[in-house]
Formats: C-alpha cells, sequence, structure tokens
C-alpha cells in the first residue's frame, strides 16, 4: 500500500504515527510495522531535507518502531513451557500507548470545548453552599486546576496495567452522566473519586473525567476544589434537568 506524507508540522511523534494509521485504514490492533515504520523514517528522512527541525522525541519513536520491526522479524519458536510474557506480539506495548494517547486528547479537546463555553456564557450569581461543611470553595475551578487534579488522580490509581484495562463497551459517557446526575438529586455534592470503585481501570477514570467535562459544558453541574490539589467536588447547579 503506498501512501504520501503530507510535510505538516505534527504536535509530536505520536500525533504523526496516528495520522498514518488512519491515513492507510490500518486496525490498530493489527499494525502493520514494516509500513508504517517506512513510512515514519520517510517523514523524518523529508523532514530533514527541508530543514524542518525534528525534536528527540521523533527520533525515539523511529527506533522503537525500528526495534518492534526487527522483533517481529525474529522467527518464531515453539516451546511448551514459554511463557505468555515472552509469546506477547511486540507491538502490544506500542498499541496500549496509542489508545491511552488518544484518551487523553479527546479530554484535551473537551477542556478546550468548555473553556470556550465558559468564555461565552454568563453566569448567576454564587449559589448558596453553607450546607457543605468544610473550608470554603474555591470560585469555579479553573481548567488548569481540573486538568491538575485529572492528572493527580490518574497518578494516585493508576495501579493496573494497561492490557488489564478494559471496560463493557456499553459503559459509555453518557451512562457515566446519568449516574453523576442521579447521585445529585439526594445529595448536595459528590466528590469525584466517590465516583470511582475501589480499584478503577484507566478507562473508568477517563470517561467518568469526561462525562464531568461534558455536564460542566452543558451548565448542569460545578466543579470546585476545597484547596489546591485536593479532591474535585461535584455541585448541582440550581434548576439542571
Amino acid at each position: 500500500m503506498e501512501y504520501n506524507i503530507s510535510l505538516k508540522v505534527y504536535e509530536g511523534p505520536m500525533d504523526l504515527l496516528i495520522d498514518l494509521i488512519k491515513k492507510n485504514n490500518i486496525d490498530i490492533f493489527d499494525i502493520p510495522i514494516h509500513l508504517i515504520t517506512n513510512q515514519f523514517i520517510e517523514y523524518i528522512e523529508n523532514s530533514k531535507k527541508l530543514n524542518m527541525e525534528l525534536t528527540s522525541d521523533f527520533i525515539l519513536m523511529a527506533s522503537t518502531l525500528l526495534e518492534i520491526k526487527s522483533r517481529m522479524l525474529l522467527p518464531k519458536f515453539s516451546f511448551e513451557e514459554e511463557s505468555e510474557e515472552e509469546a506477547e506480539d511486540p507491538r502490544q506495548d506500542l498499541v496500549n500507548k496509542i489508545l491511552e494517547y488518544e484518551k487523553y486528547k479527546e479530554i484535551s479537546e473537551k477542556l478546550k470545548e468548555s473553556s470556550q463555553y465558559e468564555q461565552k456564557s454568563f453566569y448567576k450569581l454564587q449559589e448558596d453552599f453553607s450546607d457543605i461543611k468544610g473550608t470554603d470553595f474555591i470560585d469555579d475551578i479553573e481548567l488548569t486546576d481540573l486538568a491538575r487534579a485529572f492528572n493527580n488522580i490518574i497518578k494516585r490509581y493508576k495501579t493496573r496495567n494497561a492490557v488489564e484495562s478494559i471496560v463493557s463497551d456499553e459503559y459509555t459517557v453518557d451512562v457515566a452522566m446519568e449516574q453523576i446526575m442521579t447521585l445529585l438529586e439526594g445529595n448536595s455534592h459528590v466528590k469525584f473519586t466517590q465516583l470511582l470503585s475501589e480499584y478503577p481501570l484507566l478507562e473508568e477514570i477517563i470517561i467518568y473525567f469526561l462525562s464531568l467535562l461534558e455536564l460542566i459544558r452543558m451548565g448542569k453541574i460545578k466543579a470546585h476544589q476545597q484547596e489546591d490539589f485536593s479532591d474535585i467536588v461535584i455541585v448541582r447547579r440550581e434548576n439542571a434537568k
């Protein structure tokens, strides 16, 4: 399959890699590593000819692809005692990283949408939170603080291997949004970590965070922090349906 690479500037090597996969209509779980590696290196070579600045990240990704390519060219031996780890597809780690990166990109886009929504919106006066115990809340949480809080939660709960992080297809952002609004019907506020199971999968955290951003964008909830780096507190807006 031939593909002429457009020499646009990519934010990073992962963006280039994902672009190659999409434009070649490749199944992410069955990446033809030979094709993708050649095209990735072709981009680097053409960039050098045009004096485009390449970061070390692009070089590192190229070396990673070459390593995977070489591992896949090695002859496969079948031994009964071969462990699952030894038999793992050399591309699996790369696939996991791509899927995780796309989730973060989706979150980034949601943050941008929320930012644009807030800039165009006029908010009514602060509602009464006197029934909530503890220190005073900071005003509506800044998007940068929201992103920082999310990263802290990810670091705190990211205890399972990405390969094991599989959530049912039926568990979607819409389902999570409905759960949040249902919880807020009987509670004055809900902490973000209360939404999660004891040992949440990465996808579960991301789904709830995306649902949080969407509900903020729709004007149904507010997000607050009692202090910097603390948990995200979710409060239902008045008249929210």
